[in-house]
């Protein structure tokens, strides 16, 4: 066991609080005023793990805190010799079964090589053969307008491997598609190339809270903050006036871009793939029964 003193604790936990506030506090400035984000929302409406969630800070497995006892209001926290600690009985076996299926998903998904040559077309998919009052940010142009998103659409093949972002797909666009991606085939087919895969890091690590530590929670947040604003800089909608800008995959020059930012984000999030899956096996054999 790692004690942290009680000056540790707190500072890494204030530190953390200071980190994500940066993203939650506008978050919650818009909900106040209802006004709608169609990159940043994603991160609080398609994952559901609330902004006060994010901003708690715990320290993961192992660790004691000294004079931690606030921590005991908080489920999962037992009082142990020297201060407050994650108690092992808090793993449940459904819990202990997620923690299983997050380590060979991500184990799976870090053995295969990346593909790169997506183009962040599942977007453009998604608002396929619609009409202007039918796509899912609809006070927001698409640069091409429906026509050309459509022909863009029909150009080039659509190869998306994650189920979560096909089964958004219109109908039209669902049989255009390489693969028909469903969620028995997610172990098979999930690979480190998708952005979606990279954002989804951040659900791995909050459904392992509260025992995966806070700040590799918040990596993971950052990670999938920045994938998302490529996700829909390369998308069919025009948010320029939002100070994104757009990478037109349509385009040679776009889609190099978006394969040299795809290839970016995949070596990046290797690493944070590879502590989600340290942190699982840390976590199932901290709360393994004793054979002593």
């Amino acid at each position: 066991m790692v004690v942290l003193t009680e000056q540790e604790w707190r500072e890494r936990r204030t530190a953390h609080r200071e980190r994500v506030t940066r993203w939650t506090s506008p978050h919650r400035r818009r909900q106040h005023h209802q006004r709608k984000h169609p990159v940043l929302d994603f991160l609080f409406t398609y994952y559901s793990f609330r902004p006060a969630r994010l901003e708690r800070w715990q320290p993961g497995v192992g660790v004691v805190l000294e004079n931690g006892q606030e921590f005991l209001s908080r489920k999962g926290f037992t009082e142990v010799p020297g201060g407050v600690a994650l108690d092992p009985a808090a793993l449940t076996d459904k819990r202990r079964d997620s923690a299983e299926f997050i380590l060979g998903l991500l184990s799976a998904t870090a053995s295969r090589p990346a593909r790169l040559g997506c183009f962040g077309l599942h977007e453009w998919a998604m608002v396929y053969r619609t009409e202007p009052g039918d796509v899912r940010h609809s006070g927001w142009p698409l640069r091409l307008g429906h026509e050309g998103t459509d022909e863009v659409v029909e150009s080039m093949p659509i190869s998306c491997t994650h189920h979560d972002a096909f089964r958004f797909f219109t109908p039209q666009a669902r049989p255009l598609n390489e693969l028909q991606p469903s969620r028995a085939d997610q172990v098979r087919l999930e690979q480190p190339g998708c952005l979606h895969a990279n954002m989804d890091l951040f659900k791995w690590a909050y459904k392992l809270d509260p025992f995966v530590p806070g700040e590799l929670i918040a990596d993971c947040f950052e990670l999938a903050v920045r994938v998302r604003e490529l996700d829909m800089c390369a998308s069919p909608y025009d948010l320029s006036e939002l100070g994104y800008e757009p990478v037109p995959i349509e385009t040679p020059q776009g889609r190099a871009d978006y394969v040299r930012r795809q290839r970016e984000f995949a070596e990046e999030a290797a690493g944070l793939r590879q502590r989600l899956i340290d942190t699982c096996r840390d976590v199932l054999t901290w709360a393994a029964p004793s054979t002593v």
